[in-house]
């Protein structure tokens, strides 16, 4: 189905939105499509791609999108083809996947899913622009992006990238509430490692303005280590769980957020700000090569850069060895699991 929409005179950019009926994509396809993510005067063509038995969900989220009357969105392209959903698209949001149920660990995720990201990364290969930037939500996000990259090899592996922004956005928002200041107060916080409970949400280089206006080190400001080095490092590894464990299902409006955060800006740049994103490991920090580990990057030009040269304490090291080996632990699991 196709439906066309308002016209702009810049030329459009095709961007695709997998699990296109789900929760979360009915959060993220407003915010695409409001010009947040790829700028106000970018005209877009959205690709949504779902499964056979949500085309009828489908098609109420294209109502809803004409309804709408967004002007940046020339055209919605809906469909339950593969090949068709990832024609010659400049940006990509990989959201659909199995998501997790109460009760389910990340590593349950990993058989089923990463079967997923094998396909998308065929067709990536075969369909997508070459200079596509890629976002994977679904979990497991780090290694279904590895995945992913692996079976799309004409596309650059620095093309492709998981979401650990969300944990950052719930790492600010936790030092924010502590502090009693805007979330805007509060910056570098780090999510090295794994979108998964063994991630390391690192404030050691986060600074906050305080209530009084002075410019301070978190750790400072806090003036609780006991918290920081324990409940903080907890509550964001295990807020997941503890959404799913509130309401029943899935974070979905925050991971909706959390996905038009991330790819705005590897888009638009940071301006110098250190945002965290699973990108395709140097060896950085010690970190293991080959698997897509969240890290500090800038952002320019399109580009991520790892911001290099940080001090890592004897606590950190411990948490960042610690996510990297399960992140290789589920790269053999699921190439294994691929090549089955």
């Amino acid at each position: 189905m196709k439906i066309r929409l308002d016209f702009l005179q810049a030329e459009p950019i095709r961007v695709l939105i997998t699990g296109a009926a789900g929760q979360i994509a009915y959060s993220l396809i407003y915010m695409v499509s409001s010009g947040e993510v790829f700028g106000k005067d970018q005209p877009i063509i959205l690709h949504l791609l779902d499964i056979p038995p949500m085309t009828k969900v489908l098609e109420g989220v294209c109502m809803e999108i004409n309804d709408c009357a967004l002007p940046i969105v020339r055209e919605v392209v809906a469909t339950t083809n593969v090949a068709e959903a990832f024609k010659d698209i400049s940006a990509a949001f990989l959201v659909g996947a199995m998501p997790r149920k109460q009760g389910m660990e990340r590593k349950d995720l990993l058989s089923a899913n990463v079967r997923i990201f094998k396909e998308q990364g065929q067709a990536l290969d075969q369909h997508a622009k070459k200079d596509v930037k890629v976002l994977v939500v679904g979990n497991p996000a780090n290694t279904n992006a590895l995945i992913c990259s692996k079976y799309a090899p004409s596309i650059p592996k620095e093309n492709f990238s998981a979401m650990t922004r969300l944990d950052q956005n719930r790492g600010q928002s936790q030092i924010a509430v502590r502090c009693g200041v805007p979330i805007t107060n509060v910056k570098n916080v780090i999510i090295w490692g794994n979108h998964s409970s063994t991630q390391y949400p690192d404030i050691n280089h986060a600074e906050v303005i305080t209530a009084g206006g002075d410019k301070k080190k978190v750790r400072d400001a806090v003036n609780d280590d006991a918290w920081l080095n324990d409940t903080f490092i907890s509550t964001v590894q295990k807020r997941g769980a503890a959404v799913i464990a509130a309401r029943g299902l899935s974070s979905a409006m925050s991971a909706a957020k959390a996905a038009s955060d991330h790819m705005r800006d590897w888009w638009q740049g940071t301006d110098g700000r250190w945002v965290s994103m699973g990108v395709f490991s140097d060896g950085s920090y010690g970190t293991p090569a080959e698997v897509m580990y969240s890290f500090p990057v800038t952002c320019a030009n399109k580009k991520w850069t790892i911001v290099q040269g940080l001090a890592i304490d004897d606590f950190s090291r411990q948490k960042l060895d610690s996510t990297g080996n399960e992140l290789m632990e589920e790269r053999g699991e699921a190439i294994a699991a691929c090549e089955a």
